[in-house]
């Protein structure tokens, strides 16, 4: 089968942070990924499947990782060689139509579940990750046991699939699918927030995951308002679209929230501000700006994929402000448990989320589907994704 591989090789890997800084996306050029034919790897045993891929997109921690930007934390939580690609629409073997929820859970590593019916990110303990059936593997796409997306086909846990006649309308569109794993992520953060009846709230970004988080926090909780920083004039009308009250560019951001507010400023910070902000960017700036413009006792979430940051925590030790990250889905508390993925998939069809889904490229034109997805939103794009349907 054709396959995108990424190997450890430091010298290619350090040729990619070079390029990245010159051109966003170039790592894909002169990095360890490359295209290549290979065999699809081994069913683990059990309870396992193949998916045949039909879309699968490139999102932010790809990027990440191809163009070497990607945290030393995730070294011990992967193993070489992998096919990336996790945000996936594909079907099996009896041609049944599935999303995939990639995190590699408890029962994927051949670990006892913490609980009956518990998703796969489930549970108070990651032990599980580095051990059990398969090679060391956070999620699909970063595991050499399980393969990825980003080839034509790869091998999935049942706990992963999510048949869409099961949970979703049939009639959902590949490109419509494709987006209900970043609009899981979305729902995820909105319902992190804590945002109560009445609330503000601020998203700072606009590409894929600002924007479903946007639409997550609209139609999902009782937020009064909601203000995003976005810095291209798509990404603000898409904002608008989706739920936002204004969209400003990043730097009117902080002025938006005091008039909001009708607060004071205090040096570089805001009296007041938002009552929680989701950073799905997760910069040192962007999150120094999140903590300046969210209230004392606030909640920041970190949506976005951060790597090494530097900032500042004096303002969120005085404003006793409230940081908590956003990884992925799995049960939901404050829906009565259930599995993210269920109002993921109406969001991304009460919302039109497919309209998310700017361009499609063959497999074997990958450099220019990752450069594309590197510069989406100079652009004027969105979400960039592998087509690897058959004609």
């Amino acid at each position: 089968m054709q396959a995108l591989i990424f190997e450890r090789k430091e010298l290619k890997f350090a040729a990619a942070i070079a390029a990245s800084k010159l051109k966003p996306g170039a790592g894909a050029s002169v990095g360890p990924l490359r295209l290549t034919e290979m065999d699809p790897p081994e069913l683990p045993g059990p309870g396992w499947q193949y998916v045949h891929t039909a879309l699968a997109g490139i999102c932010g921690s790809d990027l990440a990782t191809v163009d070497g930007k990607v945290s030393r934390y995730f070294e011990q939580l992967v193993s070489f060689p992998f096919v990336p690609g996790h945000e996936v629409v594909g079907h099996l073997d009896d041609g049944s139509r599935v999303v995939l929820e990639p995190v590699l859970g408890h029962e994927a590593h051949g670990v006892a579940p913490p609980w009956p019916d518990a998703a796969p990110a489930d549970g108070d303990d990651y032990g599980h990750l580095i051990g059990g059936h398969i090679e060391a593997g956070l999620q699909t796409g970063s595991c050499e046991s399980t393969g990825g997306g980003w080839s034509e086909m790869f091998a999935a846990h049942e706990t992963q699939l999510h048949s869409l006649g099961a949970l979703g309308p049939a009639e959902l569109s590949d490109e419509a699918a494709v987006m209900i794993e970043p609009a899981a992520a979305g729902v995820h953060a909105a319902l992190r927030s804590g945002v109560t009846v009445g609330a503000t709230a601020a998203v700072i970004g606009a590409g894929t995951m600002g924007l479903v988080a946007v639409a997550a926090l609209r139609r999902l909780t009782g937020v009064a308002a909601i203000v995003v920083g976005a810095r291209y004039s798509h990404q603000r009308r898409l904002a608008m679209e989706l739920g936002a009250d204004l969209a400003v560019s990043p730097d009117e951001l902080g002025r938006a929230v005091r008039r909001a507010a009708g607060t004071r400023v205090i040096g570089t910070t805001l009296g007041s501000g938002t009552h929680v902000t989701i950073d799905a960017v997760a910069s040192s700036d962007s999150l120094t700006d999140a903590i300046a413009i969210t209230r004392p006792r606030g909640r920041v979430v970190v949506l976005g994929m951060p790597a090494s940051v530097e900032l500042n925590l004096s303002a969120l030790w005085h404003r006793e402000t409230e940081m908590v990250g956003a990884y992925c889905y799995g049960t939901e508390p404050s829906l009565d448990g259930l599995h993210t993925f269920e109002p993921a998939i109406e969001l991304v069809r009460d919302c039109g989320l497919e309209r998310l889904v700017s361009e499609l490229y063959p497999l074997e034109d990958y450099r220019a589907a990752i450069e594309h997805a590197a510069s989406a939103g100079a652009r004027g794009s969105t979400k960039i994704a592998f087509d690897l349907r058959e004609d």
